[in-house]
């Protein structure tokens, strides 16, 4: 059928793209490279106003870091029309005929519809915010923060506010980085938490450090609670945000409870669909079973390279890495994407907080004994101006020593520290092979023993002790 419908054409084979974010825009750019026009028409299609943007950016586009909407756009849509990749914005795809090898898409602002044959399609529908299904979640005020049209609306509700109290729901990446956002901004920012800990993503006696600098910031943290209704006022906006046992005053409410895969088109159409919601594929971003069909970013489960489990992981580098792996394959060359070790980096105004690998509860869950280890550390030599505390978790699986993960929060020259861990995890060193790494050493950068090698060492020596 691919045959018939490239021989339609004279040969020429159409790629067909879902998604004209990180990972279906780099997919597109890398297939156009390594075949033109004659040979590939490739066609986009994107619901939204804008495209090849950094989601990653909004909270410090909002937190004024960032001057403008333009700054997070890293290709215009006429850019990449002018490298013959023919981009339709405003254009939602509305259903895959995988047997027929088609898609339906319909035009968002006039509602026309139309089918578009493929010879291979990318799926890049990326993630959905989750709003939470309760009374007022709608109203006036209350704001996601995904794509930049959630940037402008809630630039646009932070001008309008008559006061200057935010509720930000949710303590995850997300939610730490929007509260940054408000505070610089002047807002009175309350943060709820259903977990006890901020960043669940860390183990709760690191999440109790960012806990507490938080709090020193002037932040509000209502934990172990969970937002009820969004209570609004006789204009309909927002006025505050119901918990349990409370009622906490809002102008404005920031959504950080996190996203899901947005694999309805692929449901739909019958493909693959792991546990955790994303599309499943194979080394080479290939959806299972379709020989012609590859999706990558935010709508797909990836490998843990350490748990050996698959998961669900949405990070914008994930994303472009994905896409330059499919437009290698569907141009014609070959690729693989081998997996991740789970390395993300946050800030909430001069905190760091960063991590890498498993933490204890994932160490369990997958039957591995591990040792932990936490050492207190300083960012520079201590007697060099600036030197700040740092904290290290380092855990280690038992006997072996081999690392299995690491999380770092400090202040300036923390989070970064552990890109260390993460070559580390990928490589499979051992606690004790990482400890004669050749790391750079200059009193304004590190003391003489890093803070990871500190870890290191002390999850080294606990190992020996537990192995005998």
């Amino acid at each position: 059928m691919s045959r018939a419908r490239a021989g339609d054409r004279g040969g020429r084979e159409r790629l067909v793209v879902i998604g004209g974010d990180a990972a279906g825009m780099s997919a597109a750019s890398q297939a156009r490279r390594l075949r033109g026009p004659d040979e590939l028409e490739i066609v986009a299609f994107e619901r939204g106003h804008f495209a090849s943007f950094s989601a990653c950016g909004i909270p410090y586009w909002v937190g004024g870091d960032v001057a403008g909407r333009d700054g997070l756009i890293a290709r215009t849509p006429e850019e990449h029309r002018a490298r013959d990749i023919d981009l339709r914005m405003r254009t939602e795809v509305t259903e895959i005929d995988v047997a027929a090898g088609r898609v339906r898409a319909r035009d968002v602002d006039s509602g026309a519809e139309s089918w578009t044959s493929y010879d291979k399609l990318v799926i890049a529908t990326g993630a959905r915010p989750i709003r939470p299904d309760m009374p007022g979640a709608d109203a006036p005020g209350v704001h996601g923060v995904q794509t930049l049209d959630d940037g402008e609306a809630l630039l646009g509700s932070l001008a309008r506010a008559r006061g200057s109290r935010a509720v930000v729901v949710g303590a995850g990446y997300i939610g730490v980085e929007m509260a940054e956002a408000l505070i610089k901004r002047g807002y009175e920012v309350t943060v709820v938490n259903r977990g006890k800990e901020p960043m669940s993503t860390l183990d709760p006696d690191m999440g109790r450090l960012v806990h507490r600098a938080m709090t020193g910031l002037g932040i509000t943290m209502v934990d172990d609670a969970e937002v009820t209704k969004v209570l609004t006022g006789d204009d309909g906006r927002v006025r505050a945000v119901a918990t349990e046992d409370a009622e906490h005053p809002a102008d404005v409410v920031v959504l950080g409870i996190g996203v899901h895969p947005e694999t309805t088109l692929a449901r739909a159409a019958g493909l693959p669909i792991g546990p955790h919601g994303g599309l499943l594929t194979d080394r080479a971003m290939r959806v299972r079973g379709h020989e012609n069909i590859w999706a990558g970013g935010d709508c797909v489960e990836v490998l843990d390279l350490v748990s050996g489990l698959y998961r669900y992981v949405p990070l914008g580098t994930h994303a472009n890495k994905h896409g330059q792996v499919i437009g290698t394959n569907a141009g014609g060359g070959y690729a693989t994407f081998p997996g991740v070790v789970g390395t993300a980096v946050s800030k909430v105004c001069d905190l760091e907080i960063a991590r890498t690998g498993l933490r204890e509860k994932d160490a369990r869950r997958v039957g591995l004994r591990y040792e932990a280890v936490t050492v207190e550390s300083t960012s520079r030599a201590g007697y060099y101006p600036g030197a700040s505390p740092m904290t290290v978790k380092m855990l280690a699986e038992h006997r072996t020593g081999r690392l299995l993960g690491v999380q770092i929060v400090g202040r300036e020259g923390a989070a970064k520290r552990v890109d260390i861990a993460a070559v580390a995890l990928t490589a499979g060193m051992t606690v004790e092979q990482m400890t004669s790494l050749d790391l750079g050493y200059a009193p304004p950068f590190s003391p003489v023993w890093d803070p990871v090698l500190v870890a290191a060492r002390k999850a080294t020596a606990k190992v020996r002790a537990t192995a005998t």
